[in-house]
């Protein structure tokens, strides 16, 4: 149940009216001969260089939708968006990688790939992994797919798959999703259209080819509001709904009720530089309003939270992230993105993965709010005790509330005194952070996948690279 509303019921419809009026007026650019026979067949009209999609197919194809999208994980863990829990995962496709201890940052490689996945994999409020690092060792062609394939040799919880460009993206990662399991259970494959309202022809095959794989579908806009949308938040919010819906009305007429995860990732502009800001308020409020959109449809949705545009792991940083992802999982995200991420999503840190963990641990607390019932309210054992020791330390209700989470006990925070702070040799949280990840890189260990495991994927990663590289 949300415990927070941005949005009244009146206000989302309006934004819901709004899209309908883009999608049905001003339609969105999309070239595809073949996808535009689909569309036309369900009633869209072709205008020049756009189709217009009418209120009428975007109900009906809205109305398809599961309310529900679960992904499993080589370990057997599964994890069902949409089921009222919120549910954290790593950001993915950060080129660089900023390492504390050094206060530098380098391109990423393979190896920070599969040692990202390893370490989010020992992080218990990481829940489901995508791929952190688009590697500067493999060819561009490769890049997703190689994010895929050591991400699922380095964990066993749920992995999204990559965002992907084309249709044999697609196959391929359906191909490499088939050798640990059925690939509509281990597998989600996100397609991003451009903003404004466009959809080309690669990304338009790669939806078709999504849906008739059966998987998982995300469609994920990035408009920047003054940029790529328009700066109000309202208007920004009604053109990244029709850049959702576009792409899930096509994936619905190929595959109907196909299962689909409502993403969005709006940012604003700074005025000043004109660069994407994901670290300002304005990020939480766009968060909040994506999930109130998304749950009008009654779909699970998938939004930015641990977000800076902080460079290092300063105040800033841990200002920004706390907002951006405290709103969005009050107001009811089914998916909050983003641990581990920096630079406004450009960079990545091991020690900020780390502190994530933790944050998203109080932000589960907060979540859970506190009971008001006889027990809780304890007028009992407050005459008890100002009857008799006047302790509450050595009341059995004390021990049972310590026991049930009540407080939430951090690992990296500081909470001595500044005496024993001091003696300690003044470290902060992240540097705590750092040396934990540094602990974990060293004595976690996953499960390997199988030798035939292995030499399957290296060979569709063979296979891929003689078809894609160009």
């Amino acid at each position: 149940m949300p415990l927070l509303r941005c949005l009244t019921p009146e206000q989302v419809e309006a934004i819901h009216q709004a899209t309908l009026r883009i999608l049905n007026e001003t339609g969105v650019v999309l070239n595809h001969s073949g996808a535009r026979e689909i569309l036309a067949a369900a009633g869209a009209r072709v205008h020049h260089d756009r189709v217009l999609i009418p209120p009428a197919l975007v109900e009906g194809c809205l109305a398809q939708c599961q309310p529900t999208v679960s992904v499993r994980g080589r370990g057997g863990a599964l994890k069902t968006l949409g089921d009222g829990s919120v549910y954290f995962h790593n950001l993915g496709g950060a080129p660089e990688i900023f390492d504390h201890a050094t206060g530098q940052k380098r391109l990423a490689r393979i190896q920070d790939v599969c040692d990202s996945t390893r370490l989010l994999d020992a992080l218990e409020s990481c829940h489901t992994i995508v791929p952190s690092f688009t590697p500067c060792d493999v060819p561009g062609e490769l890049m997703s797919l190689a994010m895929y394939r050591h991400a699922l040799a380095h964990t066993t919880k749920p992995v999204h798959g990559p965002i992907v460009q084309d249709a044999r993206e697609v196959a391929f990662a359906v191909e490499m999703a088939a050798v640990i399991g059925r690939p509509a259970d281990v597998l989600t494959l996100a397609v991003s259209p451009v903003s404004p309202l466009a959809i080309p022809d690669r990304e338009v095959e790669a939806i078709i080819e999504v849906a008739r794989a059966g998987v998982a579908f995300s469609p994920l806009p990035s408009p920047i509001a003054g940029m790529t949308a328009p700066l109000s938040l309202a208007g920004a919010l009604a053109q990244q709904n029709a850049e959702v819906i576009a792409p899930l009305v096509l994936a619905q007429l190929v595959h109907p009720g196909l299962p689909t995860l409502y993403c969005g990732r709006l940012a604003m502009m700074e005025p000043r530089t004109g660069m994407s800001v994901w670290g300002g308020i304005e990020l939480a409020l766009a968060s909040a309003g994506t999930i109130q959109i998304g749950h009008r449809y009654n779909l699970p949705v998938n939004v930015s939270g641990f977000s800076t545009n902080a460079h290092t792991l300063d105040l800033q940083c841990g200002f920004e992230r706390a907002i951006n992802a405290a709103v969005p999982a009050l107001v009811g995200a089914d998916e909050v993105a983003g641990i581990g991420e920096m630079a406004a999503g450009l960079c990545g840190s091991f020690a900020q993965m780390v502190a994530d963990n933790e944050f998203a641990s109080s932000i589960q607390r907060l979540r859970r709010g506190f009971a008001t019932d006889a027990d809780a309210l304890a007028v009992e054992v407050v005459a008890a005790v100002m009857n008799g020791s006047r302790n509450f330390l050595d009341q059995p209700h004390t021990l049972k509330y310590l026991a049930s989470g009540e407080v939430f006990v951090t690992r990296l925070a500081e909470r001595g005194t500044f005496e024993r702070w001091d003696a300690a040799g003044r470290d902060n949280l992240a540097e705590r952070a750092q040396a934990e990840a540094e602990r974990l890189l060293r004595e976690h260990q996953v499960a390997p996948l199988d030798d035939h495991q292995e030499r399957e994927l290296d060979s569709i990663m063979s296979a891929a690279g003689k078809h894609l590289v160009k």
